[in-house]
């Protein structure tokens, strides 16, 4: 049975009246937690053993005899053998006795499976519990059903490998690293048939995910990270904000276009076939003129969201574009949650949302300003699923 919101409303009546925020320390828990600190609330992060001494050792919060911290984020860490014991019951009744209040990201949803989270998971979420799963390419209901019914530009969808007459994206898993990619390009049936047996034969890819990859025509231009906010305690008009841009970097595929063409001819035929893996991000800004519809788009988006999936969307989440020759955007990806590159805005905000709330205002931190908002104002459970 789903985690019900009965259920959630219950474990808060045992709650301390300030709560604790905590996250799956992977992904974005950095800037969740630096935004949480700066909005005054203890942080709990949640570690897998083997990659926890960035949260418990590097970036462990230090404070004063009057709670105030003198550095770092990260107030506690319950340490586990893997990220998805977290429902076991004994590891979430400690979560609850610290009054954690989890913020979804991404780490969230690859280690545990739609079912945990939706039926496992006994702790107040703060975001879209039920809207999560719709990232998956593999579901029958995803992120592109959202994007269909809110109009919203997104590549053409090719059917079968035998119809590619142009450069198309072959989306699918890496064989042994799940939360990676094993995506590829072709441009005719012969070169898919060719490069998807080489990545099969080198364990890149399996037989059976390549059977149920998505293919897409691939738009050619820069890639923007559209981040954004919405908020239900605010007026309608009022609700939806952009807190800031970034784009990324994928390994090895950056590297291979930095070369000259000709060297590139020179490489392996391993080594001529990029790997898309995510490393880090950076922050950009738009085209002012771009704006305009930036906003239109997160708007329908918000909208479709709502009336598909209510409540819809709370707090933060991402529209992956890429912009096109002509200047028009294409949506390729949806994260609807904290998305991965919000760390470039730690500490230091993000100059969309410091233009707006006249401070630095990071999307760690619009996430903790929301719910001290709500709890000044007796409505947190809007924001929690």
């Amino acid at each position: 049975m789903p985690v019900t919101r009965k259920a959630i409303q219950k474990l808060l009546e045992e709650y301390p009246d300030v709560p604790t925020i905590g996250a799956v320390a992977s992904h974005s828990a950095l800037d969740i937690f630096d935004g949480a600190i700066m909005e005054g609330f203890r942080t709990q992060a949640i570690c897998q053993r083997g990659r926890e001494h960035t949260y418990a050792r590097y970036y462990q919060a230090t404070r004063d005899a009057m709670g105030n911290v003198l550095k770092g984020c990260v107030d506690d860490t319950l340490v586990l053998d893997k990220f998805a014991h977290l429902v076991n019951p004994d590891e979430l009744q400690k979560l609850q006795e610290q009054g954690v209040l989890l913020i979804p990201n991404r780490a969230l949803s690859s280690y545990l499976t739609t079912a945990q989270v939706e039926e496992e998971l006994l702790l107040p979420v703060v975001g879209s519990r039920a809207m999560l799963k719709l990232e998956e390419r593999h579901e029958k209901e995803n992120y592109l059903s959202l994007l269909e019914k809110a109009k919203l530009p997104h590549p053409t969808a090719v059917a079968d490998p035998k119809s590619i007459d142009s450069l198309t994206m072959v989306k699918l898993p890496h064989a042994d690293k799940p939360l990676e990619r094993g995506f590829f390009t072709a441009s005719s049936y012969d070169e898919y048939r060719k490069k998807s047996q080489a990545m099969i034969d080198r364990k890149v890819i399996t037989a059976e995910a390549l059977a149920n990859a998505k293919m897409e025509k691939y738009v050619i231009g820069p890639v923007f990270n559209l981040n954004f906010f919405f908020s239900p305690l605010a007026p309608r008009v009022e609700g939806l904000e952009l807190l800031g841009v970034d784009e990324r970097f994928e390994s090895s595929l950056d590297g291979l276009v930095r070369l000259p063409a000709d060297q590139q001819l020179t490489l392996s035929d391993g080594e001529r076939i990029p790997g898309f893996r995510i490393v880090g991000h950076s922050s950009i800004t738009l085209r002012e003129s771009l704006l305009e519809e930036v906003f239109a788009m997160g708007e329908r988006f918000v909208d479709a969201a709502k009336e598909l999936y209510a409540p819809g969307i709370i707090g933060p989440f991402c529209l992956q574009t890429v912009i096109d020759k002509d200047a028009k955007f294409s949506i390729f990806d949806v994260s609807l949650r904290i998305g991965g590159g919000t760390n470039i805005h730690m500490a230091v905000g993000h100059p969309y949302g410091n233009t707006l709330w006249r401070t630095e205002m990071s999307s760690g931190r619009r996430v903790a300003f929301e719910v001290r908002r709500a709890l000044n104002e007796g409505s947190l459970d809007s924001l929690l699923t």
